[in-house]
């Protein structure tokens, strides 16, 4: 029997807190959950939440991964690949490393198998929190690329360092060189299976261009789909989701239509902040729960444990970036060689951003009760302990001081204003031509060309600042056409589908941003469903 209890009381204290942080507004809103989370945790007489670690693997991870690369340029990705690489494996595994020597030198009991499932464990920031909190600071785009691409990647790495360090526990077994092998090929073969699966999407939602519940249908089971096949097949289902997401978003003008964007869109937008919502919240509901359940050290003691790990999880990520500051080859590419983004501001801030979240919180909770033998896991509640800790500390002590450290650094955010302004420029300019050119031939009223055109004159001449003056006197006379705001409409259409296109070879050049060109891509879709309505 399901109980759905627990699961309305969690939705309707994040409709609640939603309504306070509306008049509140001073902390990033994932680090404002948690700690909400965890007062009410406290509380007594509350539901108690139970949560099944495989409902984060199967439920919350793929829509969340799958939306973020959804949300995430390809060709920014693609031109971050050399970054996002080295920190998303080579970071991982030396932070494993790292956290587990820490571990086994300083906590009592911590035997090597065991410190490295710790190690795993703690050892990829999250995508989520990432996404979250960097999000409209103004920090360098390339920095937001490495740090959204490198939460998106990194898990298949943990992943992979958390299950053959479970494995060696449980069965008192393991060889690295096979670890080795296995990484490699779950991880280029979930990548391909969800670059496959994604292009049959594509290639299905271009046949059904114009049925927009059945395209926000697959869109939604798009992550539930894919993750399962590829973990079915023993392949990385969190690579399989991004590559998925990437694909379908890179091709999304195209397959799209503009009302199936639209409502997709809007649909993804409150499932996100469910899901997101609920899973913060889980972890400081999860917190209160497991530290009722402790029986191993005393409290204070795990946590000065806690702290230590996070501190060496925090000085190890620092040490991994800060040689870039000097030796930018080590960690970026020739394109952010020549921009001089590892800077030693920008540098500081990425090793400033390993928050931890989600997918720590799942490994932890999935740790098995028992070993092959019928023995007790060890340390298992100590562990889980220390996990909680060092999401507290780097997901709400490094969220909060994230802005303060980049206004002491002096960073000044990238005006992403004036390119969305250019961006706007460019696009009603051209729409201007368009209809001199081109409209202009077509089977429509002359007087419902004028109308359009002197729409997008303002608009141009708003944009650059200039006064615009009407040159057409207002009481020129219309011709007895009966069908002219049909005509004006057609007209309006017909740009719409001109600026769209352009949209699309501007997105597939590079020459803006891709989350400008999607503000501006929404818009268009709003004003064609508006028009649409009308005719």
């Amino acid at each position: 029997m399901i109980h759905l209890e627990p699961i309305i009381f969690i939705v309707a204290t994040l409709a609640c807190l939603s309504v306070v942080y509306g008049k509140v507004k001073r902390i990033p809103y994932p680090i404002f959950l948690v700690l909400a989370g965890l007062i009410i945790g406290f509380i007594p007489g509350l539901p108690t939440v139970r949560l099944d670690p495989e409902m984060i693997f199967l439920i919350f991870l793929p829509p969340l991964l799958y939306r973020a690369a959804w949300n995430t340029s390809w060709r920014d990705f693609k031109a971050s690949i050399t970054p996002i690489s080295r920190l998303a494996i080579g970071l991982v595994f030396f932070t494993t490393i790292a956290v587990a020597a820490v571990a086994h030198y300083y906590i009592p009991g911590m035997d090597w198998p065991l410190a490295f499932v710790l190690g795993a464990i703690v050892s990829p920031p999250d995508a989520v929190s990432a996404t979250s909190i960097i999000r409209g600071m103004g920090l360098n785009k390339r920095i937001v690329t490495i740090l959204e691409g490198e939460s998106l990647v990194n898990d298949a790495s943990a992943l992979v360092a958390y299950r053959y360090a479970v494995a060696a526990i449980v069965s008192s077994s393991f060889v690295i060189w096979k670890a080795g092998l296995q990484f490699l090929w779950i991880s280029v073969m979930g990548l391909f299976t969800g670059f496959i699966l994604g292009y049959i999407l594509c290639l299905i939602l271009k046949r059904i261009h114009n049925n927009a519940t059945v395209e926000g249908i697959l869109s939604l089971l798009t992550p539930f789909i894919v993750y399962p096949v590829a973990e079915r097949f023993g392949l990385s289902g969190v690579l399989a989701a991004v590559a998925a997401g990437l694909v379908t978003s890179w091709r999304s003008s195209e397959v799209f239509s503009y009302l199936g964007r639209t409502q997709s869109n809007a649909v993804w937008d409150m499932m996100g902040f469910i899901l997101n919502g609920v899973i913060f919240i889980l972890i400081g509901l999860q917190l209160s729960d497991s530290i009722d359940a402790f029986k191993e050290f005393t409290l204070s003691k795990t946590i000065q444990y806690g702290l230590l790990i996070s501190a060496a999880a925090i000085i190890i990520r620092l040490l991994f970036i800060a040689p870039a500051i000097f030796f930018p080859q080590l960690l970026g590419s020739k394109i952010h060689r020549e921009e001089g983004v590892f800077n030693w501001k920008n540098s500081i801030i990425l090793s400033w951003s390993g928050m931890r979240g989600v997918v720590s919180l799942a490994t932890a909770m999935a740790l098995p009760s028992t070993l092959n033998d019928g023995s007790v896991f060890p340390h298992r509640e100590t562990i889980l302990i220390i996990t909680f800790v060092v999401i507290l500390v780097t997901l709400v002590g490094q969220g909060l001081t994230l802005p303060l450290l980049i206004k002491l650094l002096g960073i000044k955010p990238d005006n992403n204003d004036d390119e969305e302004k250019k961006l706007r420029l460019l696009v009603n300019s051209s729409a201007l031509n368009y209809i001199d050119d081109r409209i202009s031939g077509k089977a429509f009223n002359s007087q419902a060309i004028e109308q359009v055109r002197k729409l997008y004159e303002l608009r141009v001449s708003w944009l650059k600042g200039d006064d615009f003056r009407e040159t057409l006197s207002g009481n020129q006379a219309l011709s007895g056409n009966d069908n002219f705001l049909e005509q004006v409409i057609n007209v309006q259409l017909a740009v719409t589908d001109f600026k769209r296109q352009l949209l699309i070879k501007l997105y597939r050049d590079g020459s803006f941003s891709a989350q400008n060109i999607r503000i501006l891509e929404k818009e268009i879709d709003l004003d064609e469903s508006r028009l649409r309505t009308q005719l």
